[in-house]
């Protein structure tokens, strides 16, 4: 059973539906004790990264979170849910500390390119991956093709062993990043057509143990 992480802040429906399709068995919860017995968890995003991180509190899943990544539970963000993974964001001004599962920080993008041309933000679209580490479990028969971005905050780390995946827009963006039980993704898989749908069904299928 996959536990869908809900803080008022995720889009619920359009994942939900992804594992509907694939006949991948999943539990809404809005406390943690609607979704201790999961084999694994999403944490999907929509939003601001100071209001989301308000309602994880709210809702009791910031320990939650962590102690079922530390126990070795595989947990997917998604967007949003991505960048809340990280250390802190510069997002809403000033310094916003975050789950702090990988290193990094989440900051705006800068809008202007390298020969003094302005470009657009948000990074909203289809972007192609560039592949990194293609023997991860989460990236069996994923490609590089295309997927579905949007998003006006990047993540920066200098860890690049967490890179499985990037895309190129004015510069480097980490498209999915991971550790052990821990992955993540800053496009939308439930809206990326075959990719996305390889990415939750290696997520729920290969990494979960049902």
């Amino acid at each position: 059973m996959i536990g869908i992480i809900d803080y008022g802040m995720g889009n619920l429906f359009s994942v939900s539906k992804a594992l509907e399709r694939m006949e991948i068995p999943y539990v809404i919860g809005e406390r943690p004790d609607q979704l201790h017995d999961c084999k694994g968890y999403i944490l999907p995003g929509v939003g601001a990264f100071p209001d989301a991180m308000k309602a994880l509190k709210e809702h009791g899943f910031i320990d939650f979170i962590k102690e079922k990544v530390e126990q070795g539970v595989p947990l997917y963000g998604i967007c949003l849910g991505m960048q809340l993974l990280f250390e802190e964001s510069e997002e809403g001004g000033g310094l916003t500390q975050g789950l702090g599962l990988f290193p990094g920080r989440i900051v705006r993008f800068s809008g202007k390119a390298e020969d003094g041309n302005h470009y657009k933000v948000p990074h909203m679209g289809w972007n192609k991956l560039e592949i990194h580490q293609p023997e991860k479990p989460l990236l069996e028969n994923v490609r590089n093709e295309y997927v579905y971005f949007v998003h006006s905050y990047v993540v920066s780390t200098k860890n690049p062993d967490i890179l499985y995946a990037t895309a190129d827009y004015h510069g480097t963006v980490p498209a999915i990043v991971g550790k052990d039980n821990l992955v993540a993704s800053q496009f939308h898989p439930e809206k990326s057509g075959r990719a996305g749908v390889q990415l939750l069904e290696n997520f729920c299928k290969r990494m979960v143990k049902q």
